[in-house]
């Protein structure tokens, strides 16, 4: 199993385990809501906890979702924060290594005149 193939499976487990516990909070979440209304039927009761659960799982997913299209856009702002410091950087290099085979040629001809 290549180290893609691990990782791939690893974020399917976390998935299944993230919306096993949503739903287990859900249903805690569920029964709470529905503890004072004791005049509801039995039917009633696990209809209604059905319906929040269902509801707060829709709650859960959407939420998910707009992280992770916000880190998609994060990524892709740090991604490109991080293209134009490596062009800086370069462009920094390569000016360096200009002045310095500037000075080189500069001084050259003051070296060979004192050689002589």
């Amino acid at each position: 199993m290549s180290n893609e193939d691990a990782q791939v499976l690893l974020n399917e487990i976390e998935g299944h385990l993230l919306i096993a516990a949503a739903r287990e909070e859900g249903r805690t979440a569920a029964v709470r809501f529905s503890a004072p209304f004791d005049w509801l039927t039995q039917a009633q009761r696990e209809d209604v906890e059905r319906r929040f659960e269902t509801e707060y799982l829709a709650l859960a997913r959407a939420s998910w979702q707009r992280s992770a299209e916000r880190a998609r856009e994060l990524r892709g702002e740090y991604e490109e924060a991080y293209r134009g410091l490596r062009r800086r950087l370069l462009a920094g290099w390569l000016l360096a290594c200009t002045a310095v085979a500037a000075v080189g040629v500069l001084l050259l001809p003051i070296a060979w005149a004192g050689a002589s």
